[in-house]
C-alpha cells in the first residue's frame, strides 16, 4: 500500500471536517430510502435511485478525487468507478420500473434488509468497539464502504432483472474496499465482503436464469 494506517484515518478526519454536516444529511437520506421502500408510492423508485446516485457521486468526487487521491493515486480510478455507478443509478428509473419497490420477500431480501440496517446503525458501533472515534472514521453515506453495503442491501430486495446491472460496481468495490477489513484494521468492513458475496450470488442466479430462458439451438 502507498499509505499507512495512520494516513488512511487522517484522510477521513480531514474529509469529515470538510463536509460537515453532510454526515447527518446522509443518515436522514438512508432512513428516507428505507421508508420509501417499505411504504412505496408513486415515484418512490425514482427517489430511491436518485438519492443513492447522489451518495455515490459524493463519494466519488468529494472523497476519492478530492481527499483519498492525496495518499493513493489509485483513488482517481476509484472515483471514476463511483461516478459511473452514480450515473447508472441515475439512469435506472428511466430504463426499468419496479426496481426496488415494492420490496421483494424471501431469503435474499431478508439479507438485503439486514445489510442496509447494519450500514446505518451497526457499522459505526462496530467501528467504535474497534477503537475508532469520530472524525477519523468512515461514515455512512459519505464514505465508500458503508455506502456500498447499504446499496447492495437495498438492491438485494429488488427486481433481479434490473438490479443485476446495478450490482456489478458495488460487488467490484466489495473486493477492493473489503481489503481494508484486514489490511487497515477496519473490522466493520467484513460486512462489505459478506455484502459482495450476497450480491455475487444474486448476479450468478440472475444471469443463470436468463441463460436458461434463452431459446436453445437444436
Amino acid at each position: 500500500m502507498p499509505f499507512s494506517v495512520e494516513e488512511f484515518f487522517r484522510v477521513f478526519a480531514d474529509y469529515n471536517a470538510a463536509i460537515w454536516p453532510l454526515q447527518v444529511v446522509a443518515h436522514v437520506i438512508g432512513l428516507a430510502i428505507l421508508a420509501l421502500q417499505r411504504f412505496p408510492s408513486r415515484g418512490s423508485d425514482m427517489a430511491i435511485m436518485l438519492l443513492l446516485s447522489a451518495m455515490w457521486a459524493l463519494n466519488g468526487i468529494a472523497y476519492h478525487l478530492m481527499h483519498f487521491s492525496a495518499i493513493n493515486p489509485a483513488a482517481r480510478l476509484f472515483a471514476m468507478l463511483f461516478i459511473a455507478q452514480a450515473a447508472l443509478l441515475f439512469a435506472a428509473p428511466f430504463i426499468w420500473r419496479g426496481i426496488v419497490t415494492p420490496a421483494r420477500r424471501g431469503a435474499m431480501a431478508a439479507v438485503g434488509l439486514a445489510l442496509a440496517l447494519f450500514a446505518l446503525a451497526g457499522y459505526p458501533l462496530v467501528g467504535l468497539m474497534a477503537g475508532h472515534s469520530y472524525p477519523a472514521v468512515p461514515v455512512f453515506g459519505v464514505a465508500p464502504c458503508p455506502t456500498a453495503i447499504f446499496t447492495i442491501g437495498i438492491l438485494l430486495t429488488g427486481e433481479q432483472k434490473a438490479v443485476r446491472w446495478l450490482l456489478i460496481v458495488p460487488v467490484i468495490w466489495s473486493v477492493i474496499g473489503g481489503s481494508a477489513a484486514v489490511l487497515l484494521n477496519v473490522p466493520q468492513d467484513y460486512a462489505l465482503v459478506l455484502a459482495g458475496l450476497a450480491g455475487l450470488a444474486l448476479l450468478a442466479r440472475s444471469f443463470t436464469r436468463h441463460r436458461s430462458a434463452l431459446p436453445q439451438d437444436h
